[in-house]
């Protein structure tokens, strides 16, 4: 029988899949479902600071509202506060209560001193690790990227000194150079990397011309960026590598330890599979390894990472180089996968 344990941020897991931070990890019902079926763990949704301040505004609006009309309305209100992040703590506690199986809590703040504070309150709640959900996607022309690289190096940097539990970084792909950002993260203190966050891109509606609200899950192929990263990254971290988007099967798994990744993260096929998709997941995981002679995920992490592949194409410029050296080649290959 394969043996699928691995370790991740220092936590032993039952197997590689965790299943990430989305609406299927914000009820005990889910989460316990989670748990039977197989899940090595999971990332509760995300403490969005910006969350908690536009409640707050909207409740002191609202208690508020009525206070003009007169000057005995003023004492009529009760003299009540909005309770900031304390429902968000409360839930992942009760998560963390409710299954067996490690519980990372996500975080997603705007200003170090609420990082720090949330940071040390979610540790309080008793999970095992913390996802950083840094989020950073560009919209300031004028702000150099050597600052945001740098705000966020001294946030990871705080963050490790400030909490005793593991932090992951959650990255997204808009870096000039991820791969230098996240070998200074790995000297900053973090313990793993998850590649990559999966980002709400705007959209328009042309009929009532104006912004739109676009929830689009990940697709099959989109797992070719992270396999990329995790490759060209895989030996060279103290850290560990998770990927994430477009992983919807066993074979997707296999490929991101090939590539070097630790675990993986998936939500979009649970989406549209339901949770039942997970012991189908490590099933094809299991048979694939027996049928290769693998006993343990060790004995091929990494097998075809850029450090050990004998193409020293594959993970830099490959489908460019193949173009330029065989076209024909390369079109007929191509022709055969689009048939």
């Amino acid at each position: 029988m394969a043996d699928l344990t691995t370790t991740y941020m220092g936590l032993p897991l039952r197997n590689p899949l965790l299943v990430g931070a989305s609406p299927l990890t914000a009820n005990v019902e889910t989460i316990q479902q989670i748990e039977a079926m197989g899940a090595g763990a999971i990332v509760t949704p995300s403490l969005f600071e910006e969350q908690i301040q536009l409640e707050r505004f909207e409740f002191d609006e609202t208690l508020h509202r009525e206070e003009a009309r007169s000057a005995e309305m003023i004492t009529v209100a009760p003299q009540v506060q909005h309770g900031g992040p304390k429902e968000h703590l409360f839930w992942v506690k009760k998560a963390k209560e409710a299954i067996g199986i490690p519980v990372i809590a996500s975080l997603n703040a705007m200003t170090k001193a609420t990082w720090l504070e949330y940071a040390k309150r979610l540790e309080d709640t008793g999970v095992d690790g913390l996802e950083c959900n840094l989020f950073a996607s560009p919209h300031n022309g004028q702000q150099p990227a050597e600052s945001v690289e740098s705000e966020q190096l001294e946030l990871i940097h705080d963050l490790t000194q400030a909490v005793r539990i593991p932090l992951s970084v959650k990255l997204s792909y808009f870096y000039t150079n991820p791969l230098n950002v996240v070998h200074r993260m790995d000297e900053a203190g973090a313990a793993a990397f998850v590649l990559f966050n999966r980002l709400f891109d705007p959209e328009i509606d042309i009929e009532q011309e104006h912004s739109a609200l676009a929830f689009t899950l990940s697709h099959e192929a989109d797992h070719r960026l992270p396999l990329r990263y995790a490759g060209l990254l895989a030996g060279g971290l103290q850290a560990d590598i998770c990927s994430s988007t477009g992983i919807f099967s066993g074979t997707d798994i296999i490929r991101m330890i090939l590539a070097g990744a630790t675990t993986v993260q998936t939500v979009s096929s649970l989406m549209r599979h339901g949770l039942e998709h997970i012991p189908v997941m490590l099933q094809q995981l299991t048979e694939w390894m027996a049928s290769h002679g693998y006993d343990s995920l060790s004995a091929f992490r990494g097998k075809l990472s850029h450090r050990n592949t004998r193409d020293p194409w594959v993970y830099t410029r490959a489908q460019y180089i193949k173009l330029l050296m065989d076209p024909e080649g390369f079109m007929a290959q191509s022709s055969e996968r689009i048939d």
